[in-house]
């Protein structure tokens, strides 16, 4: 009798425990001292959440959630507010409430909690948020030594350290290369920046001793906090996730791109309180795209645009790739709505993971296997419309594609060498232009090609007698964006230039030169 009274209680206590309630207050931390004083306003309206349920704020910023022993209750920052940030930039919207801490794994992820608070209160700061503004976004920094850091931070953070006009900063994944102890270090180099930096988890960023999804991200929450979170700014709204289904649902090896239904249930209930004219971005790690294999889930997929179909302004961010590329999901792709949603594959950070010949700095160029150089992106917000720009690391502004050329060919002679042109924001169907010598602009024709100029690089590495310093970069890949023009070899002797004009998907026109010889024997 005694054994199943007490486990008839225990039962009861377990359920107790997991039925928990969080309640606090959201409100106007006007001397940002991290402390809701009698005389500091409340803020009504504003979403707080546990990871799977939304709750907003009553007219007192009050709000309660029901918690587990495993949870993080996170605030969704609204426009016209500012998140605190701690010594090295990084946002504090978030409660990690882990009372018996995290699971022992090779990187410890949170230490215990203790008790939850009788009162879980945000702090947030009024602001003047434009409705137009810009984010920096980095794809793969993804360092595998501190020497790779190293190259990260000169390579790419050194000429963006100080940024003035771009309130926020996001890195979209695989911030570090599997050895979980250089987020320290990551830390370290991306803070010099100077602006607000989000983080999301990717393949490379996960606690691989984790045998089941949920807890394969403990290290990572220690460092940043939620895996899955959104906030706004503007009239956009960003929602920030975790798509990297580990280990593998279909047979416990490797990951698989996808959502938990946990995770699908936060955008659901994230999304009834946002305006449906405002833009949409979400950001995660692997691309819903699947160019090659069965790289994500499709009713993941076709779940996240069932819950976005009523969003006519949509955004999609991801990295892991290595490569760039513009993606456009319409009805045969499972999209419902007739404007097809654009997904931007980002060019990387690392480039080629830090490969290739080294340049004056001593850092590896690192060209990506579709020719784009590494670098990141800028995005530029107005309303509920975007426009992206793409930065070279260490190039100016305006270095927006890569040509290629015979730097000699003979008169008269018939040839089949062409010019080529890497448009690095570039699709099939943008219109990109070439003349000789300031005649008649032509079209060039997109081609499903490797670019020949990487695939120089390359060669480079495998004809050369003497080992040269770096490492060799990967084997060329198809790009999506590459051009061809015929090459007249019927002009005067001499040097003759080429110019190539393109514009991408959002009216920009970029332009770009280059020489070629005509000779004779």
């Amino acid at each position: 009798m005694f054994k199943k009274y007490y486990i008839v209680s225990m039962l009861f206590l377990s359920t107790y425990l997991s039925a928990q309630t969080v309640s606090g207050y959201v409100y106007d931390d006007v001397n940002r001292n991290g402390k809701k004083e009698s005389k500091e306003k409340p803020i009504a309206n504003v979403a707080v959440t546990n990871g799977a349920e939304v709750v907003l704020t009553d007219k007192n910023g009050k709000y309660s959630l029901p918690i587990s022993n495993d949870a993080i209750i996170a605030v969704i920052k609204p426009s016209g507010y500012a998140i605190p940030l701690n010594s090295d930039n990084l946002p504090q919207f978030f409660y990690n409430y882990k009372p018996e801490g995290s699971p022992k794994f090779k990187f410890s992820g949170v230490a215990p909690t203790g008790k939850l608070p009788k009162l879980l209160n945000f702090g947030l700061y009024q602001t003047n948020e434009p409705d137009e503004f810009t984010a920096l976004v980095f794809g793969d920094p993804q360092p595998y030594t501190l020497e790779e850091v190293d190259y990260f931070y000169r390579g790419v953070v050194a000429e963006v350290e100080g940024i003035k006009n771009v309130p926020f900063g996001l890195s979209l994944g695989d911030l570090v290369g599997n050895d979980l102890s250089l987020f320290n270090p990551y830390i370290q180099a991306v803070k010099k920046t100077g602006i607000p930096w989000y983080n999301l988890l990717g393949n490379h960023d996960l606690n691989f001793d984790a045998t089941e999804d949920k807890l394969a991200d403990e290290t990572y929450e220690a460092h940043f906090g939620p895996a899955n979170y959104a906030f706004n700014f503007g009239k956009v709204h960003f929602i920030v996730l975790d798509d990297v289904l580990y280990p593998d649902p279909r047979d416990q090896k490797g990951y698989w791109g996808g959502f938990r239904e946990d995770q699908l249930q936060f955008i659901e209930n994230d999304l009834k309180f946002v305006p449906k004219d405002h833009l949409i971005v979400l950001a995660f790690h692997i691309p819903l795209s699947e160019p090659d294999e069965d790289a994500f889930r499709d009713e993941d997929r076709n779940k996240l645009f069932k819950i976005l179909q009523d969003f006519p302004n949509t955004l999609s961010l991801s990295a892991h790739t290595h490569i760039q590329r513009q993606d456009f999901f319409g009805k045969k792709e499972g999209w419902l709505q007739e404007k097809p949603h654009h997904h931007y594959n980002v060019g990387t950070t690392s480039g080629d993971w830090y490969s290739g010949k080294l340049d004056e700095k001593g850092i590896p160029i690192s060209v990506m296997r579709d020719g784009t150089q590494k670098g990141y992106a800028f995005i530029h917000f107005n309303g509920n419309q975007y426009n992206v720009s793409y930065k070279v690391a260490g190039k100016p502004k305006e270095h927006q594609m890569e040509l290629f050329a015979p730097k000699v060919v003979a008169k008269v002679k018939r040839t089949k060498a062409g010019v080529f042109a890497n448009f690095f924001m570039g699709k099939e169907g943008d219109q990109v232009q070439y003349r000789i010598d300031g005649g008649v602009w032509k079209d060039m024709e997109f081609v499903k090609e490797q670019d020949p100029s990487y695939v120089a690089l390359v060669y480079e590495w495998d004809t050369t007698e003497q080992l040269m310093p770096g490492r060799r970069s990967s084997d060329p890949i198809i790009s999506t964006h590459v051009w061809r023009g015929n090459l007249p070899a019927n002009l005067d002797l001499g040097v003759h230039t080429i110019e190539i004009q393109a514009t991408d998907m959002f009216g920009n026109q970029h332009k770009a030169t280059k020489t070629y010889k005509i000779d004779s024997l």
